[in-house]
Parts: C-alpha cells; structure tokens; sequence
C-alpha cells in the first residue's frame, strides 16, 4: 500500500469497545481534557497543554499532514460515549524496509484497562496485513512502564536502550526499544 493512498484513505478500524478514526475540530475538548494533564505529557515528546490553543495548534498540524498525505494517525473514540479518549499513530514507516513505528497516548481515566492494548493490537494487525509490514516498533522512556507493559502485552520483545535517542523535556532521553516482527505475530494470531 502506498503512503499516499494511505493518508487519504484512513480507513475506520474497530475493536470491541473502541473506533480508530480519524481525529476532527471537533475533537479539540476531548483532546484539551487529557494532553492538559502534567501526568499524561511527562512520558512523551510534548509539552502539557496549557490552553485550547494549544490542542488546536496541534489538531490543526495533524489535519494538514492528512491533507499532505503524511500521517496515518488514529484518534480512539470510546464507543460507550462516543468521545476521543487518545490517538495512535504510526510516528514513521518506511514503505521500502516495510519498517513502522507506534506512538499512543491516552487519557489517565483509561488507565490500566487494557484500552491501549487493544487499540494497539488491532493497529499492528492492519501494518501486517494492510502495510505490508515486516516489522513493528515502538520506543518508550526509561521511566514508563504503562507504556512498557502495553508493548509486552501486544507481543513485542525488548531489544534493547536506545542511550540518548531523543531529544525531549530539555534533555538526551534514554529510551527503551521494543519490536515485533511479522512471523512472530502471524505465530501468536493461528496458535490455539
């Protein structure tokens, strides 16, 4: 599948209790509500949101790679009430090396249900089937063990740190390097 095609064509995944959709304007209160929460932004590239100009700000930069055909960026909507409660999206994906990499984030009221998992595992499923992928990944700081369990949980293996591969919150960041390849989840999606 093309990056292009992709992008302008986000096709709607579901779960038993979630919609990946594409995020809107009218996400901007569902999304002020978590990414303005100091806790929520600590274990990821941005800062906490300070006022609705800054979560527009942002909606409106995903809404214009969506245009430019760049991003393949999930919002999770909660299918008991209908609001966006995270995002999940591939940060980068490298068609030609069929490589992709995870990047999620979710509302602390969801924490700790399994709601990352299953947005996640239904996310890797389509870059194996859809994407052509050979290979998932995701990195985490040190510190983040939410995230840390979400990635064993989905059947990634620990390969290593990354010593200081990001630049964030003021500093180098030490990360954790998780991935999962292909043969390995085509093993866990037949085995009884």
């Amino acid at each position: 599948m093309e990056v292009q095609e992709l992008c302008r064509n986000l096709p709607i995944l579901e779960t038993e209790r979630l919609i990946l959709r594409k995020i809107t304007l009218d996400d901007l209160e569902d999304m002020f509500e978590y990414c303005s929460i100091d806790e929520v932004s600590r274990n990821v590239t941005w800062e906490t949101h300070k006022s609705m100009a800054d979560t527009k700000q942002f909606l409106e930069m995903i809404l214009e790679q969506y245009e430019n055909e760049k991003v393949v960026f999930w919002g999770i909507q909660w299918k008991e009430n209908s609001r966006l409660i995270g995002t999940i999206d591939y940060v980068s994906w490298n068609p030609i090396h069929k490589i992709g990499e995870i990047g999620y984030v979710l509302s602390p009221d969801f924490w700790g249900k399994g709601i990352m998992t299953e947005a996640a595992k239904e996310v890797i499923k389509f870059g194996f089937e859809e994407m052509g992928l050979v290979r998932i990944q995701a990195r985490c700081f040190l510190q983040n063990q939410g995230s840390e369990r979400v990635m064993q949980k989905i059947g990634m293996a620990l390969e290593g740190t990354v010593r200081k591969g990001i630049f964030a919150k003021g500093k180098h960041q030490d990360l954790k390097l998780y991935a999962i390849v292909n043969d390995n989840f085509q093993k866990r999606t037949t085995t009884p």
